[in-house]
């Protein structure tokens, strides 16, 4: 992008036209990042051909963005794939060393959010299960409370949250 946006200043001082560099796809560096978006939020297997050529394309570009994609497609593989605790723990201690060797720093963050939790993470693969529903109950009970600008009694609010909730 740096060198993409020197050469504009470069050809704005000669009076050059810019020409932006055109991969084979037809895609210029710009379009190249904003339309592989959507392929990086997507499992490989999920890809069309033309989403394999544009992560090839990205890729080869820029091996940072297929290190952190790896990385980020391994954990979201031992949450879909593990089933036993032990085994758990094991594939994220090793992608825990993965993280640790590439030093990138928000995977980082997260390797040590997940070492600080792991014991409540590990929870999950007893019986695959999460606490969204307690939260978004929470979330239905603050937003009913917001709709009346808070509470004053407590007992006809709870009484009103029963007869609409259960």
């Amino acid at each position: 992008m740096d060198q993409e946006n020197e050469a504009i200043e470069r050809s704005k001082k000669t009076g050059r036209p810019f020409q932006a560099e055109v991969l084979h796809n037809g895609d210029t560096i710009k379009q190249l990042l904003a339309r592989s978006r959507y392929v990086l939020y997507k499992k490989p297997s999920d890809w069309i051909d033309s989403q394999k050529d544009r992560a090839e394309l990205l890729f080869g570009r820029f091996p940072d963005l297929k290190t952190a994609y790896g990385l980020s497609f391994g954990l979201s593989q031992i949450f879909e794939n593990t089933t036993d605790k032990v085994f758990a723990l094991a594939r994220l201690a090793k992608w825990h060393e993965k993280v640790r060797q590439t030093g990138f720093k928000s995977f980082n963050t997260i390797a040590r959010s997940i070492q600080n939790h792991y014991q409540t993470i590990l929870n999950y693969f007893d019986n695959r299960s999460t606490n969204a529903s307690a939260e978004s109950f929470n979330a239905k009970i603050k937003a009913f409370r917001n709709l009346f600008r808070g509470v004053k009694n407590i007992e006809f609010f709870l009484y009103r949250l029963t007869q609409l909730y259960a």
